[in-house]
């Protein structure tokens, strides 16, 4: 099993019900990367070796996504919600014999990352979020403007088979235009052949391809629902939360990203790098600027 990432290691581990692709390098203290859609694991490629010199780090591909399990989804969409996901992380963690650790998450794995903080706060150390705001406060932050540039949120989301049907007509295409058009250079160039050959796999692959829509479909119901509720009740991250986020991705496009996740912690630091949405890969020095001193303070 090749794990993709240079001087890492791959297996899968039983995490309680779900299998997760799992890879691994590194000691010290334990670090889990997230990534998110419509990627795998490999959007960690350029920033995990670096990870992998001072601490322990775990990167699995998200249920229904790369190499991991990809259950149907069910009326609810419970199985794809973040809460489920999270619990992944969890028994992935116990599986490993690791109690606690620092998590770090970009965009679907980033709203996974802090469900885990908010459902498991004794587990989560530190929390890094890349290139999201919250759930909720992102459906509430919508107007024409963010409508246009965040349109797959609303496409995922539609009753199967829908976009299935759909992006199955040529997915490829239909990936690569999306991998573009939300990077900064406005083309593919951010990312490596390796990464792309993984993408385009995955993409092509009936069962990921509506794991991937469930997740999106989860999103639009069952994980909105759970952010309005813990916001109503006041619920907050534990954690310290440190955020980074692209001058020209979507966060930036809610007016105060930072402010929106300072409602959410009590102790919230964050800036803003030159990326598109994909910041590992089109930024990824920037990342480990903004995450090693971060995860070394744990």
């Amino acid at each position: 099993m090749d794990s993709g990432i240079p001087g890492f290691s791959a297996r899968r581990v039983d995490c309680g019900g779900s299998g997760l692709a799992v890879h691994e390098a590194g000691r010290g203290a334990p670090v889990v990367l997230l990534h998110g859609f419509p990627q795998t694991h490999v959007a960690w490629a350029r920033v995990a070796p670096r990870l992998a010199q001072e601490f322990r780090v775990i990167v699995p591909d998200l249920r229904g996504y790369g190499g991991s399990d990809a259950p149907a989804d069910d009326a609810a969409h419970s199985v794809y919600s973040k809460r489920a996901m999270a619990a992944d992380v969890v028994g992935l963690m116990e599986a490993l014999g690791i109690g606690r650790a620092a998590v770090l998450g970009h965009d679907r794995g980033a709203r996974v990352a802090y469900r885990l903080a908010l459902d498991h706060p004794d587990r989560v150390t530190r929390l890094g979020i890349l290139e999201v705001v919250p759930t909720g406060d992102f459906w509430a932050a919508w107007d024409a403007d963010l409508a246009l540039k965040a349109w797959h949120w609303t496409f995922l989301a539609q009753p199967a088979p829908l976009p299935e049907r759909m992006i199955g007509a040529d997915p490829v295409w239909w990936l690569e235009r999306l991998l573009a058009s939300w990077s900064l250079s406005g083309d593919l160039s951010a990312f490596e052949v390796e990464a792309l050959q993984s993408y385009r796999a995955q993409i092509r692959d009936p069962a990921r391809l509506a794991a991937m829509c469930a997740d999106y479909r989860a999103g639009a119901t069952v994980d909105r629902q759970l952010d309005v509720s813990d916001r109503a009740a006041g619920r907050q991250i534990a954690a310290p939360v440190r955020f980074l986020w692209a001058e020209d991705g979507f966060p930036a496009r809610t007016g105060d990203p930072l402010g929106l996740w300072r409602v959410w912690a009590p102790e919230v630091t964050g800036s803003a790098c030159r990326a598109g949405h994909f910041v590992m890969e089109e930024n990824p020095q920037a990342v480990l600027d903004a995450f090693l001193p971060f995860l070394r303070d744990a």
